[in-house]
């Protein structure tokens, strides 16, 4: 089935909707940032449990485990300098 090169067909749960592109772009966006969220959220969660793993364990805390990752500009930035 062909549809306008103006919108889009998008999968929600089991069927297919068409929606402009420039809403099916905003709905990505957006689940993508709260993905980013939940995603970050269990990172900060994950750290605080092995932390108290260790102390339980009576382990040293663990060395470089409280770093975050880069950011996209970050990284954009640092293939900058490394290009040259």
């Amino acid at each position: 089935p062909s549809f306008p090169a103006e919108r889009a067909m998008v999968c929600f749960g089991n069927m297919f909707i068409e929606l402009p592109k420039a809403k099916t772009r905003e709905i990505l966006r957006q689940d993508q940032e709260e993905l980013d969220k939940e995603i970050n959220n269990l990172r900060k969660e994950l750290r605080v449990k092995v932390n108290r793993l260790y102390e339980a364990q009576g382990k040293p805390e663990l060395k470089g485990f409280n770093l975050n990752p880069m950011s996209a500009e970050e990284m954009k930035l640092i293939n900058r300098i490394l290009e040259g």
